[in-house]
């Protein structure tokens, strides 16, 4: 989950960023198909240096993040390379736990934190860090064959990535709880009429509606789009920074759980686990 190698080289990367339209519109495509586009600790820091490249670049006006394959991204890819966190007790691999989720903070703020606007366009299975990473987005819009959720307790962990907080932003917190709190999924027509996304298409329309959306933001007066943005998420995140940092503690005493272990092994073994509370 957290870092034991360098950055692979550029040419190996499976986030590619491409140019469309005259260049105003950044497309980042996660081209991970055979996995499902599941997460990992090499992925998030390709995302990040992938943000870096389009936020200082003049040229790109918008962004579309988009998924090849059945999948816009199923979670964390368990089978990633990378050596699980350690500590010499409980108490400093609790530290550990939280230090690594303060710095995946860090990194995915790059992408939340863009002056341009960002588009997802989702099919298919949108789950776990999937979802998270559809809600850093602006504007979502789904094809109908997708799917959502925030499976983490039925795993033994809590949501670590900030996906619960901003899903409770954009739906309200009965929902946001609703979801996080059962893992419970819900299709693409529910996601838009709860507002977790704005748009809805048959499959083979995704593509092409979520690029014109981008366009269309790429069209306007950058200065001003960029304006409008930072207005709204100063009012929609004000509480967000402290909200994380507490998420950070939580989540990091979880992975260090009984709990997490057995939830993890009978994810694996495909039944259903035991909770201790421990």
């Amino acid at each position: 989950m957290f870092p034991v190698a360098p950055l692979l080289p550029e040419k190996d990367w499976f986030i590619r960023l491409d140019r469309e339209h005259d260049g105003h519109v950044a497309v980042l495509t996660l081209d991970n198909p055979a996995k499902l586009n599941g997460w990992s600790w090499e992925a998030t820091r390709q995302l990040a240096a992938r943000a870096d490249q389009i936020r200082f670049d003049p040229e790109v006006r918008a962004v579309l993040l988009r998924a090849n394959g059945r999948a816009f991204c199923a979670g964390i890819d368990a089978q990633a390379p990378g050596s699980p966190v350690t500590g010499r007790s409980d108490a400093e691999l609790v530290r550990n736990y939280y230090e690594g989720i303060r710095q995946v903070h860090e990194r995915l703020a790059v992408l939340s934190g863009l002056p341009q606007p960002v588009v997802a366009a989702v099919q298919g299975y949108c789950l776990g860090f999937g979802f998270e990473l559809a809600l850093m987005c602006d504007i979502r819009i789904a094809a109908e064959d997708a799917v959502f959720g925030l499976p983490e307790v039925t795993l033994g962990v809590a949501v670590d990535a900030g996906g619960d907080l901003r899903l409770a932003r954009e739906v309200g917190t009965g929902w946001a709880k609703l979801l996080a709190l059962t893992g419970r999924r819900i299709d693409a027509a529910t996601a838009e009429r709860i507002g977790a996304v704005q748009l809805v298409t048959p499959a083979e329309e995704l593509q092409p509606t979520a690029l014109e959306v981008a366009r269309q933001l790429a069209g306007d007066a950058p200065l001003a789009v960029q304006a409008v943005k930072r207005s709204i998420d100063a009012y929609a995140d004000h509480a967000l920074a402290d909200a994380l940092r507490i998420q950070a503690l939580s989540a990091s005493a979880l992975f260090a759980s009984a709990d997490k272990t057995a939830g993890y092994a009978a994810a694996a073994q495909r039944r259903t686990a035991t909770f201790e509370g421990r």
